[in-house]
């Protein structure tokens, strides 16, 4: 079933950002994420394991929603689809990124960081947006100034974000989702109970 960026970022309040270095990492990992209530999985195309993980989740993990970030490239954008991936995340966007994410025809998240980056995504109708990295760019200051003259686009903070400061940011309502890492590591039943909190954290979009 495909998925349109908003039901993406409604299956859970956080999208777990995970770097996996070994694929055979990727199944148990995900599966445990999964459990916890975060079915909506960005694999980040930072390591030589990433495409084979997207493709291991995707056919292996009933109930996962794997997507591919650090997109930079639109070969990525190719790359990632045909490993499977089913939305797309990047750090930022250019008007050729931006290109080739429009026609790929699948849900995605390019990264902002400016007023100048949303005017361009106004121009071209995107509704959604990751906000990276959010700490470092005003984080809830930045969202909240926003607001004001962007009421149509929503937002995915990431970078920075963690258990302590995330509802602060969930409770904006310009913010659909966060995304994060605080609940990713090798102990998959401490992955699986902190994932459930992160599930469990309110979200006002």
């Amino acid at each position: 079933m495909e998925l349109t960026v908003e039901e993406v970022c409604a299956l859970a309040p956080v999208i777990p950002v995970v770097v996996i270095d070994d694929v055979d990492d990727a199944v148990p990992l995900a599966e445990a994420l999964v459990r916890g209530g975060l079915p909506a999985i960005e694999v980040t195309l930072r390591t030589d394991a990433a495409l084979a993980a997207i493709e291991r989740i995707a056919d292996e993990v009933e109930g996962a929603v794997v997507g591919a970030g650090t997109v930079t490239t639109t070969a990525q954008i190719a790359d990632a689809l045909s490993a499977g991936a089913r939305f797309l995340v990047s750090p930022g966007a250019t008007p050729t990124l931006l290109d080739g994410l429009q026609a790929a025809d699948v849900p995605f998240l390019p990264g902002t960081a400016t007023a100048s980056d949303l005017v361009a995504l106004v121009e071209r109708g995107i509704t959604h947006a990751k906000l990276f990295p959010a700490e470092v760019v005003g984080g809830v200051k930045a969202l909240k100034a926003f607001a004001g003259p962007f009421p149509q686009l929503r937002f995915c903070p990431t970078g920075g974000v963690n258990a302590a400061n995330a509802p602060d940011y969930l409770t904006q309502p310009n913010v659909a989702c966060v995304g994060g890492s605080w609940m990713v590591s090798s102990d998959l039943e401490g992955v699986e109970a902190l994932a459930a909190e992160a599930a469990g954290l309110l979200s006002y979009p």
